[in-house]
């Protein structure tokens, strides 16, 4: 279980770029290329009321290079959704919440949840939609 306090224990996506040692360039390309269709905008609104996005990831993982900049977008805009970010191998914790299959640590992760931290959707390893 996600916790209020553990969520808040992640990074923003600014933390996030500023952490980041491999890829940064790359990932800020990607969020400036990366666009939302209205299709997909819609995506959120048929999870309910999300209000926090939580991202497991990595920054030399190519999967998370080309999915998080994705989620990033969908969130952008929308200051009722909180969009924590936590590099895998610092968080085991979470990690173990979430592998792939019950076996595999996968990432990118994504999380969503209400305003009472009730998960309302996840992903593993795959683009939303």
């Amino acid at each position: 279980m996600v916790t209020k306090e553990r969520f808040a224990q992640g990074m923003t996506l600014q933390e996030y770029i500023d952490h980041m040692s491999i890829n940064r360039e790359r990932f800020v390309e990607a969020l400036d290329e990366t666009t939302i269709e209205p299709s997909e905008a819609k995506l959120l609104d048929r999870m309910g009321a999300v209000r926090k996005v939580m991202v497991i990831s990595e920054d030399w993982c190519g999967t998370c290079l080309d999915q998080v900049p994705f989620v990033v977008k969908l969130v952008e805009g929308k200051p009722d959704i909180e969009l924590r970010l936590f590099p895998r191998d610092a968080n085991p914790d979470l990690m173990d919440q979430y592998l792939k299959k019950g076996l595999y640590r996968s990432i990118p992760v994504f999380a969503f949840f209400d305003e009472h931290m009730n998960e309302v959707a996840r992903f593993i390893e795959r683009r939303p939609g």
